[in-house]
C-alpha cells in the first residue's frame, strides 16, 4: 500500500484521541485544534476522560473524516502542540 492508499472510507465517522497532561483547558485545546480543520462539530461530539491517578486526560472527538489528508492533517496540528502527549 502506498502513501495515499487507506483501508478508510470517505466520508466517515472517525474518533480522534488526544492525551496529555490534566489542565482545566486542555479539552478546550483540542476541540479548538481540531476546528482548524472540521468547524462544525457536533454537539456530543467530544468526550473527556481524567486518569485514575487525575495526572492525564484523554479528549476523543468523533468526526467525519473527508480525507486522509484531512486526519493527517489534524494528526499533525495535535502532535506539534506542546500540551499533546500522544495522539491516536
Amino acid at each position: 500500500m502506498n502513501d495515499n492508499e487507506t483501508l478508510l472510507q470517505f466520508p466517515c465517522k472517525f474518533p480522534i484521541k488526544a492525551m496529555g497532561l490534566n489542565s482545566h483547558d486542555f479539552d478546550a485545546r483540542v476541540v479548538e485544534i481540531v476546528r482548524r480543520h472540521l468547524p462544525n462539530i457536533p454537539e456530543g461530539a467530544v468526550k473527556s476522560r481524567v486518569s485514575k491517578s487525575a495526572k492525564y486526560m484523554s479528549v476523543t472527538v468523533t468526526i467525519t473524516a473527508q480525507s486522509k489528508g484531512q486526519l493527517d492533517a489534524i494528526y499533525q496540528d495535535l502532535t506539534e502542540a506542546k500540551e499533546v502527549v500522544m495522539a491516536i
